[in-house]
């Protein structure tokens, strides 16, 4: 059975445009603000959410406490009262058991000529209360029908815009498209899951699955047509993603770290800076057994703010080294690069190993040194930012590259790395930003993970307090407290995450009261921001750094930053402009030393219950693990009102990952196991998943291309 047919197709081909009540303009918005343009595209943008219409109210039973009611009534005394901007329409709706008032104060003039004293109505709305009298203000009104579909039963209500209300385009007349879309298609909407498959886990099929998304027949079928449709695109994205890191595993050589030798133990047994986490020492050996194999390593190690990647990521380069292979780690900052490398030479500056840095600004006679150096093997250990991606840049034999906050390059930046070594090098990629496993199984399904999941012994966690705007003063109070002790302290803006441009006015007029308030007292302050060209921004980081300023004020261009081991205060101003993950990471940025941190979150009193709900969280947990999983929660992987998959590389359409971790894991569960007997799915019976593989993931994925 060939599982797309000519209808299928004709189906994604056919142009929104061509349906009642659309037409060239609607459809131009629903292109610009959706991303919607075929038939196939309407049908999977979902409701968020459903409103109970099945119950139809008699008037009298009607109370001002109930959320939305429904009634079928006769319309009667429309009149238009009042003047000016006081102007409104009423009338009066009636059944056998009373009357109620109905209100409008916009859009009335069309409505007068629409309105029949003879017509039934189903009219509904939220009840409210004036002068003693129940109204209900700008009730939707349609005419009685009782084979409508749109009216009765569970009502859909769909994501939209400004843009999209401003040409008509509500909720109700997305239902409106949804209910054309099925009409015209006479035929049932083809399967895109093999007959067995469905047999197998009791799915609905797709055109009765779609249809009571949009239409449901009862609160049951909603939930059996939503679980088909999630488990079908988080499958689907499962299938894609094992299949391709199947093949790489089967195809992809790699350099093989036979010895733990000289420079490993070496560095083990007399080096250490402190004792490794029992998570360290499984990271370790997950990598060694990865390298060992014959086959290219693709490993993301995740961990904390300090969990202690740098000494792993330093380990693994020995090991590299133990098997005569050169090494590289590359940052995405001139400054963090710098550190890193003051940081490894530091560990290794008793073994006579070769490390070095090469940056934008590293001087032409050095470059050429360190050039010379890769090519004929003798520098061992390389570190830097892109201008490690040259192509004067050669190897005599890299075996393992480690990219260090690796959401900071691009695909491209990456795969010239890639492509240094004639046999592919190892890759190791690190983040501190703690990824969820449903983000991490979607985004980063391709790589082996490893998580550090342990902090090292001895560090004190970080004082997380919440206070308001008001009471400023004692902020700075506590400050000076501090710096009086030799510590010293950040102070953090946000930016208007609407333009990404600087809200200037609070930088400066904060940094102009921190500096009036803390300068007299001998404490210089610092100013970063993002409209400074780099090597001002790095100067003033340097500053800092060797304490010549005790105050930094910034904004979050500090985020990914130098380690400051005496900054011990981070202060966050407009704390709920930011996102949780945000939130965690900066505060990252202190408790890098022996002394107790604190991260003080200020916000005005009026904030939201989601924001409220972020400090609290933050005040409550310093589990980067944990604040990924709630925010995803909270945030979700996109905007509910809006259209944005916030940084998915798969748009998910139906499937929530803050909502649907148990469906994911099931879809995974499915794919590992289909793939285990049919690894290239050619047998017969998966032959509709090859097609539709092929069809959902246009874009070829090259291994080259690490992500």
């Amino acid at each position: 059975m060939k599982p797309y047919t000519t209808k299928h197709l004709e189906l994604s081909g056919l142009h929104i445009k061509f349906l009642p009540g659309v037409g060239d303009k609607r459809a131009a918005v629903l292109q610009e603000e959706l991303g919607v343009q075929s038939y196939e595209d309407m049908l999977y943008h979902v409701p968020y959410k459903y409103i109970d219409r099945s119950k139809i109210y008699p008037i009298a039973e009607l109370n001002k406490q109930l959320p939305y009611i429904q009634i079928k009534a006769r319309i009667r005394d429309l009149q238009t009262v009042g003047a000016g901007k006081a102007q409104r329409m009423t009338a009066i709706a009636y059944d056998d058991t009373g009357t109620l008032e109905l209100v409008w104060f916009k859009g009335f003039k069309y409505l007068a000529g629409q309105l029949h004293p003879e017509q039934e109505y189903l009219i509904f709305g939220q009840p409210s209360e004036f002068n003693r009298r129940l109204n209900i203000v700008h009730p939707e009104i349609d005419r009685f029908d009782k084979a409508s579909p749109l009216l009765v039963g569970f009502q859909a209500v769909y994501p939209t815009t400004e843009k999209m209300k401003k040409a008509f385009l509500n909720s109700k007349a997305i239902g409106k498209i949804q209910d054309a879309i099925f009409k015209s298609v006479k035929e049932k909407i083809p399967e895109t899951l093999p007959a067995w498959f469905i047999r197998k886990y009791k799915l609905m099929y797709l055109h009765e699955a779609l249809h009571n998304v949009h239409f449901p027949e009862s609160p049951e079928m909603l939930r059996q047509a939503q679980y088909r449709l999630k488990l079908e695109e988080l499958f689907y994205i499962q299938l894609n993603i094992l299949k391709l890191k199947y093949k790489r595993k089967t195809y992809f050589k790699g350099q093989v770290f036979q010895t733990v030798g000289e420079y490993f133990n070496t560095f083990y047994s007399s080096h250490l800076p402190f004792p490794l986490t029992g998570a360290q020492k499984r990271v370790i050996r997950e990598i060694r057994q990865d390298c060992g194999t014959g086959k290219q390593m693709n490993r993301l190690l995740q961990g904390d703010v300090g969990s202690g990647k740098t000494l792993v990521a330093v380990m693994c380069m020995l090991i590299a080294l133990d098997n005569c292979f050169q090494t590289c780690l590359m940052a995405p900052t001139e400054i963090l690069a710098t550190q890193h490398y003051e940081t490894i030479r530091t560990m290794l500056q008793e073994m006579n190993i070769s490390v070095a840095l090469l940056t934008g600004s590293t001087k032409k006679k050095e470059r050429e040194e360190i050039h010379e150096g890769l090519r004929d093997g003798s520098l061992q250990i390389l570190i830097g930012t892109h201008a490690l991606l040259e192509d004067v840049v050669t190897f005599r034999n890299i075996g393992l590259v480690i990219i260090d906050e690796q959401h900071r390059f691009g695909v491209a930046q990456r795969a010239k790395l890639w492509q240094k070594g004639d046999i592919p090098p190892h890759v190791l990629v690190m983040t501190a930003t703690p990824i969820p496993r449903t983000l991490a199984m979607t985004l980063y399904g391709d790589l082996d993970v490893s998580v550090i999941d342990e902090m090292p012994p001895g560090r004190k966690p970080i004082t997380t307090l919440h206070t308001f705007d008001r009471k400023r003063l004692d902020v700075f109070r506590f400050i000076e407290k501090e710096l009086a002790q030799g510590r010293q302290a950040y102070v953090v803006y946000p930016l208007i995450s609407e333009s990404e441009k600087l809200d200037f006015r609070d930088l400066e007029a904060g940094f102009e009261q921190i500096n009036n308030y803390f300068l007299p007292k001998g404490y210089k302050t610092g100013m970063v921001h993002g409209k400074l060209k780099p090597a001002e921004k790095d100067a003033e980081m340097q500053r800092f750094v060797k304490a010549e300023t005790k105050i930094l004020v910034a904004t979050t261009v500090i985020e990914v930053g130098v380690n400051v081991p005496n900054a011990s205060i981070m202060v966050i101003e407009s704390a709920e402009r930011f996102g949780l993950s945000q939130l965690h990471q900066l505060r990252g940025r202190v408790g890098r030393g022996a002394d107790q941190s604190y991260c003080i979150l200020m916000t005005s009193y009026k904030i939201s219950n989601e924001s409220r709900k972020r400090i609290e969280t933050m005040t409550s947990t310093n589990d980067g693990f944990e604040i990924a999983e709630a925010d995803l929660k909270l945030r979700g992987p996109g905007d509910i009102e809006g259209t944005q998959q916030s940084g998915l590389t798969c748009s998910l359409k139906v499937a929530n990952l803050g909502k649907d971790a148990l469906i994911l894991s099931e879809a995974s569960r499915i794919a590992a196991e289909i793939l285990e007997q049919d690894p290239d799915l050619l047998a017969e019976e998966n032959q509709v998943f090859a097609t539709q593989i092929k069809r959902l993931f246009k874009t070829r994925i090259t291994w080259r291309y690490i992500s």
